[in-house]
Order: C-alpha cells, then sequence, then structure tokens
C-alpha cells in the first residue's frame, strides 16, 4: 500500500513538472512574440517573465554555433535587425530550448529627409534598372530580365546609348559600379558577377559571390571596397581585387523598425543610400553601424509610373550633391535637391 502511495506520488511530482515545462515554454513563446514588437538596442540587457527566472538554473542563448549566458544585447552576438536564436532554460537537470527571433534597433530615430525635384531627363521605359550610377555626365545602367539584360552607358539628358553589351540568355544582370577603369555587374541567381573594362565594355573577367551571398542585388563603392546587398537586411563589404571573398558586413535597421529588401545601393559623401524594394524610399545608412540615419519618402513620384509590382522605384545616383532617381521601365529621371 505504501509502495502505491509513493508511485502515485512520483507520478504526480512528474506530472507537476511537465506541466511547470510547458508552462515555461508557453510563456517563452508569448515573450518571443513581444520581444519581436519590442526590440532592443545594444546595451539593453533581456528581461524574461518572472516565473520563467525563478524557476531556471541557468538561461543562455546560443546563435547556430555560439552560446552567451550574458543576456545583453552585445554587438559582439546580435546585429541589428532580427536575430534568429534559440532560448535555453535548464531546469532540474534538463535543458527547455524555445526558437525565438530578437529584434535590434538603432537607437536614435531616423530623420525624415526632404527634397524639392529640380531637373528631369528622359530614361527609356525598355530599361528593367537593376544597376545605375552617374561618373561625370555619364549614366551606366545595368538593366535586367532573363533574355534582356545588358550593361550601357548614355550621356544624361540622351535617349541614346553611346555603348552597350549583352548578357547571355540565361543571365539576369543586377547591380554595378565601377573602382579605376573596371565596373563590377552582379547577377541575380547565378552566384557570380562580371567584371568589363570601363572604356571598352569588354568583359576581362568574372568572380564567384562569397557563400554568404546568396543572390546578387544592389552594388556600389566608396572607392576602396565594394559594397553588395542581396535581398536581405545586409550589406557585404567586398574586395575589389578578390570580390569572392567578404571583408565584413553590416545589418540594417532604423530606430523601430527593421529593414530587409535593401535593393539598389549608392554611396556618397560617407553614406550608403539604399532602395527597399518595392516600397517608395530610399534610406541613408550610417556605414559602419548599418543604422538608418535618414529616409525620403517618394510615394509623390514614385505614385507616376508603379502600375504593377515591377515597376518600382530602383536607382539611385548623385550629380554634385543633388540625388538621380529612376524605376524599372520609368520613363524619366529626376534630379532631385535634398532639402
Amino acid at each position: 500500500m505504501k509502495k502505491s502511495i509513493f508511485i502515485g506520488f512520483f507520478a504526480l511530482l512528474i506530472l507537476a513538472s511537465c506541466n511547470k515545462d510547458e508552462k515555461i515554454l508557453d510563456l517563452l513563446n508569448n515573450y518571443n512574440t513581444s520581444m519581436e514588437t519590442k526590440g532592443y538596442h545594444f546595451g539593453d540587457k533581456i528581461e524574461f517573465p518572472k516565473e520563467v527566472t525563478e524557476n531556471a538554473e541557468s538561461i543562455s542563448i546560443s546563435f547556430g554555433d555560439k552560446e552567451t549566458s550574458d543576456l545583453v544585447i552585445d554587438p559582439k552576438f546580435f546585429t541589428l535587425g532580427d536575430n534568429a536564436v534559440t532560448i535555453n532554460i535548464t531546469r532540474d537537470g534538463k535543458v527547455l530550448s524555445q526558437d525565438a527571433t530578437i529584434n535590434v534597433f538603432a537607437k536614435n530615430p531616423e530623420k525624415n529627409l526632404t527634397y524639392e525635384i529640380v531637373a528631369e531627363y528622359p530614361h527609356s521605359t525598355e530599361n528593367f534598372t537593376e544597376g545605375f550610377y552617374l561618373d561625370g555626365n555619364t549614366v551606366y545602367e545595368s538593366v535586367g530580365l532573363d533574355g534582356k539584360s545588358k550593361l550601357m552607358k548614355y550621356t544624361l539628358g540622351s535617349s541614346t546609348n553611346s555603348k552597350e553589351v549583352n548578357q547571355p540568355q540565361d543571365i539576369f544582370s543586377e547591380g554595378i559600379s565601377s573602382v579605376g577603369n573596371k565596373i563590377y555587374q552582379l547577377t541575380y541567381k547565378a552566384k557570380k558577377g562580371f567584371i568589363y573594362d570601363k572604356n571598352t565594355f569588354e568583359q576581362i573577367g568574372e568572380f564567384p559571390y562569397p557563400n554568404v551571398i546568396g543572390e546578387g542585388w544592389g552594388m556600389t563603392t566608396d572607392g576602396k571596397t565594394l559594397m553588395v546587398s542581396d535581398g536581405t537586411k545586409n550589406i557585404y563589404f567586398l574586395s575589389p581585387s578578390d570580390p569572392s571573398k567578404m571583408i565584413k558586413y553590416i545589418s540594417v535597421a532604423g530606430n523601430k523598425e527593421v529593414y530587409d529588401s535593401i535593393n539598389e545601393l549608392e554611396y556618397h559623401d560617407n553614406s550608403i543610400y539604399a532602395n527597399v524594394w518595392q516600397k517608395p524610399i530610399i534610406l541613408k545608412i550610417n556605414p559602419k553601424t548599418g543604422e538608418v540615419v535618414g529616409k525620403f519618402d517618394f510615394s509623390a513620384i514614385a505614385k507616376k509610373h508603379i502600375t504593377n509590382e515591377d515597376d518600382v522605384l530602383n536607382g539611385i545616383a548623385f550629380k554634385g550633391e543633388n540625388m538621380l532617381i529612376t524605376g524599372k521601365n520609368w520613363d524619366k529621371i529626376y534630379e532631385v535637391k535634398i532639402k
């Protein structure tokens, strides 16, 4: 009889423990939703619900093959934007794990930047613009789509290309930039880029992407490094002498928003300017930290041209201190003065 009572009591303890485990995991799951909404800044400490901490022998956070029991948002482990992590709760000698997303935002709110249109130039509606920059008064443009991709250049204000080269039928061209006498061009899904002689447009090389880059989207340069986007929150820094190797990367986020789908890029005056795919905005980004310090809203211009999900704002260049913008299949390039 005593043995039966003991077994029954032991079973109740196991059941209570299992229920407690489930409750902790439910709390973590609900807390995950609040973390995604609330977000943190670097230096903040992650505060778990009291019922979790009181019933845990230890708490750690793992990031793939890295793990830390320090619950402070440290840039050694976290990046700006969304961070996929696993929360590990050690309790009664066993580990309870819950996948979670922790958003890290920039500390300072981004400024709303304003502009005025000062000039308009023609742009071919045949150009599915993927890469775009200005050198002197010459526009260099990369046009996408399978079977229609090409690299071209023309004088700003002209409707006639002074030089162009077509890509193979299976290549979808993306962002471009130039360093010295070389033009670098990305491809969408071919996992490689091309290198051209800037004067003759003769292809003089190609390079594979670093493994971390899934797709080619936008490209720019500060004259020393190539900066590449791949449709995520990240911007990757590559060496022009060997673009197959990554130097570093930054992740992009504002004060209350994670910016994904970073697309066409332009570097100007110690800042990176970036389109966000399918949004009529351009971000001004600190290239050292990835923090969005300013944002342009070009809705008024974009709505004149956008009729479907493809013909979006996607082209940034600088003419002196003024910005040039255009989009896929737009009939105009706009020169705007930044107020």
